[in-house]
């Protein structure tokens, strides 16, 4: 098994006492006019603490997220294309600088089927309009803006990872897990002006408030990742079953029970069913519209969930007759999901991060097509990786070395890949 149990983290020292002054003839005005020592705050030394305590992973992330950009840097120059644009304005990308430029209200004939089209509806809120607001004040441009906002996330989400696997399983491991994460075969969308980023960093410290009991900031960071993703209803549901699991607990052992934690649990899901409702608003239709009209728009897209059969389809379909590289890597990340799940379940993984992990695995797998898209989906499940970074970490120096260059090479090759040269939605 992989748990290696709590750590706990070095305990910060106080700050010195004042020292003693010497007896002096000199008037006490003028004692007191010399400005004392003023001690730095608990917070701002907890937080200097915590950052230094994380700077190791947080080193090992950005070095391999700049390879990343590096290498598709030179790649696109070589095809004749600019990595800006290539980072900042395909697929997905292209619609979230759309709406941060414009506002929502963009439609395109849909070749799903007669009569439909592709609405930006489908795409939540918060990372354009972050983009939107920054782009008023920067000089950059839009799409810099987004990557910006986006690199700037990636990096907020490596901090809080490393926090939350730091709290449950010591810092040796939680530096190998961010290190892991940094270097997946899609880790490429960490670089590009995609709402993974930010719905990872939000997601990460809404897990890291509810591991530490801190319950109005998880439900706060749960709502706004719920303005983030469709997908990010999983941090909702893991708050709401640290919630209960905390009652139950208290309930048990005759505990006053916790308000904060009870409103935490109410206020979590709002920014997800907020975006919901309003866009079943906008859809028209009543009661009806409010309550699918998100989801007729993503029936539109040709995205629904079937409870996996399209995946499971897809899976035979490729075993029965050849298919690319992409659909292999697709089917390998989604199958190995699925594992790391069922080894999670078994080793008792803190209950938070098993829900959160589960939905997400759940939604990922449970909705028809777009199947290219899946280990995207899956990409904010870092603690799935626990049983990874456990024997990387374990791992002899030059095993380690090698498995690092391994992973490097193949992370940084594939996402090149997948960028400049698969005509698949990523």
């Amino acid at each position: 098994m992989f748990t290696a149990g709590p750590v706990a983290s070095k305990p910060v020292s106080e700050p010195d006492a004042e020292p003693v002054s010497e007896p002096t003839s000199e008037p006490a005005t003028a004692r007191t006019a010399v400005p004392a020592v003023v001690p730095v705050p608990g917070a701002t030394r907890h937080l200097a603490t915590a950052l230094r305590r994380a700077l190791p992973a947080l080193t090992a992330f950005a070095v391999a997220r700049l390879a990343g950009i590096a290498a598709v840097t030179l790649w696109t120059h070589r095809r004749g294309q600019h990595p800006r644009n290539v980072l900042g304005l395909s697929w997905d990308a292209l619609w979230y600088h759309r709406i941060a430029d414009w506002g929502y209200g963009t439609f395109i004939p849909s070749w799903y089927g007669p009569g439909l089209r592709y609405s930006d509806l489908a795409f939540f809120p918060l990372y354009p309009m972050t983009v939107r607001a920054l782009d008023a004040v920067l000089p950059v441009g839009s799409v810099a803006t987004a990557l910006l906002v986006a690199w700037t996330s990636a990096a907020l989400a490596a901090w809080g990872i490393f926090a939350v696997i730091d709290h449950c399983y010591g810092p040796r491991l939680a530096t190998a897990l961010v290190l892991v994460w940094g270097l997946l075969p899609h880790a490429v969308i960490l670089s590009m002006a995609y709402t993974e980023p930010m719905m990872c960093a939000l997601a990460a410290w809404a897990l890291y408030a509810t591991m530490t009991r801190r319950w109005l900031t998880a439900g706060v960071l749960s709502a706004l990742a719920g303005l983030s993703r469709p997908n990010a209803a999983a941090v909702a549901a893991a708050v709401a079953a640290a919630v209960l699991a905390d009652a139950w607990r208290r309930h048990r052992t005759g505990l006053p029970q916790q308000p904060r934690a009870w409103l935490a649990a109410l206020i979590a899901p709002l920014g997800w069913c907020g975006y919901v409702g309003w866009v079943g608003l906008q859809t028209g239709g009543g009661w009806h519209g409010v309550l699918h009209g998100y989801f007729d728009v993503q029936h539109r897209w040709g995205s629904h969930y079937d409870f996996g059969r399209y995946a499971l389809h897809y899976v035979k379909h490729l075993a029965l007759f050849p298919g690319s590289l992409q659909a292999y890597v697709s089917a390998t990340l989604c199958a190995g999901a699925v594992i790391l799940l069922v080894m999670a379940l078994l080793d008792r993984m803190p209950l938070p991060l098993l829900v959160y992990c589960a939905v997400l695995v759940a939604i990922a797998l449970g909705g028809a097509n777009f199947f290219s898209c899946k280990p995207r989906f899956l990409l904010p499940a870092f603690p799935l990786l626990v049983p990874c970074a456990a024997a990387l970490a374990k791992a002899r120096p030059r095993a380690t070395a090698v498995a690092v260059l391994t992973l490097t090479g193949f992370s940084l090759g594939y996402g090149a890949y997948v960028l400049t040269i698969v005509r698949v939605p990523l």
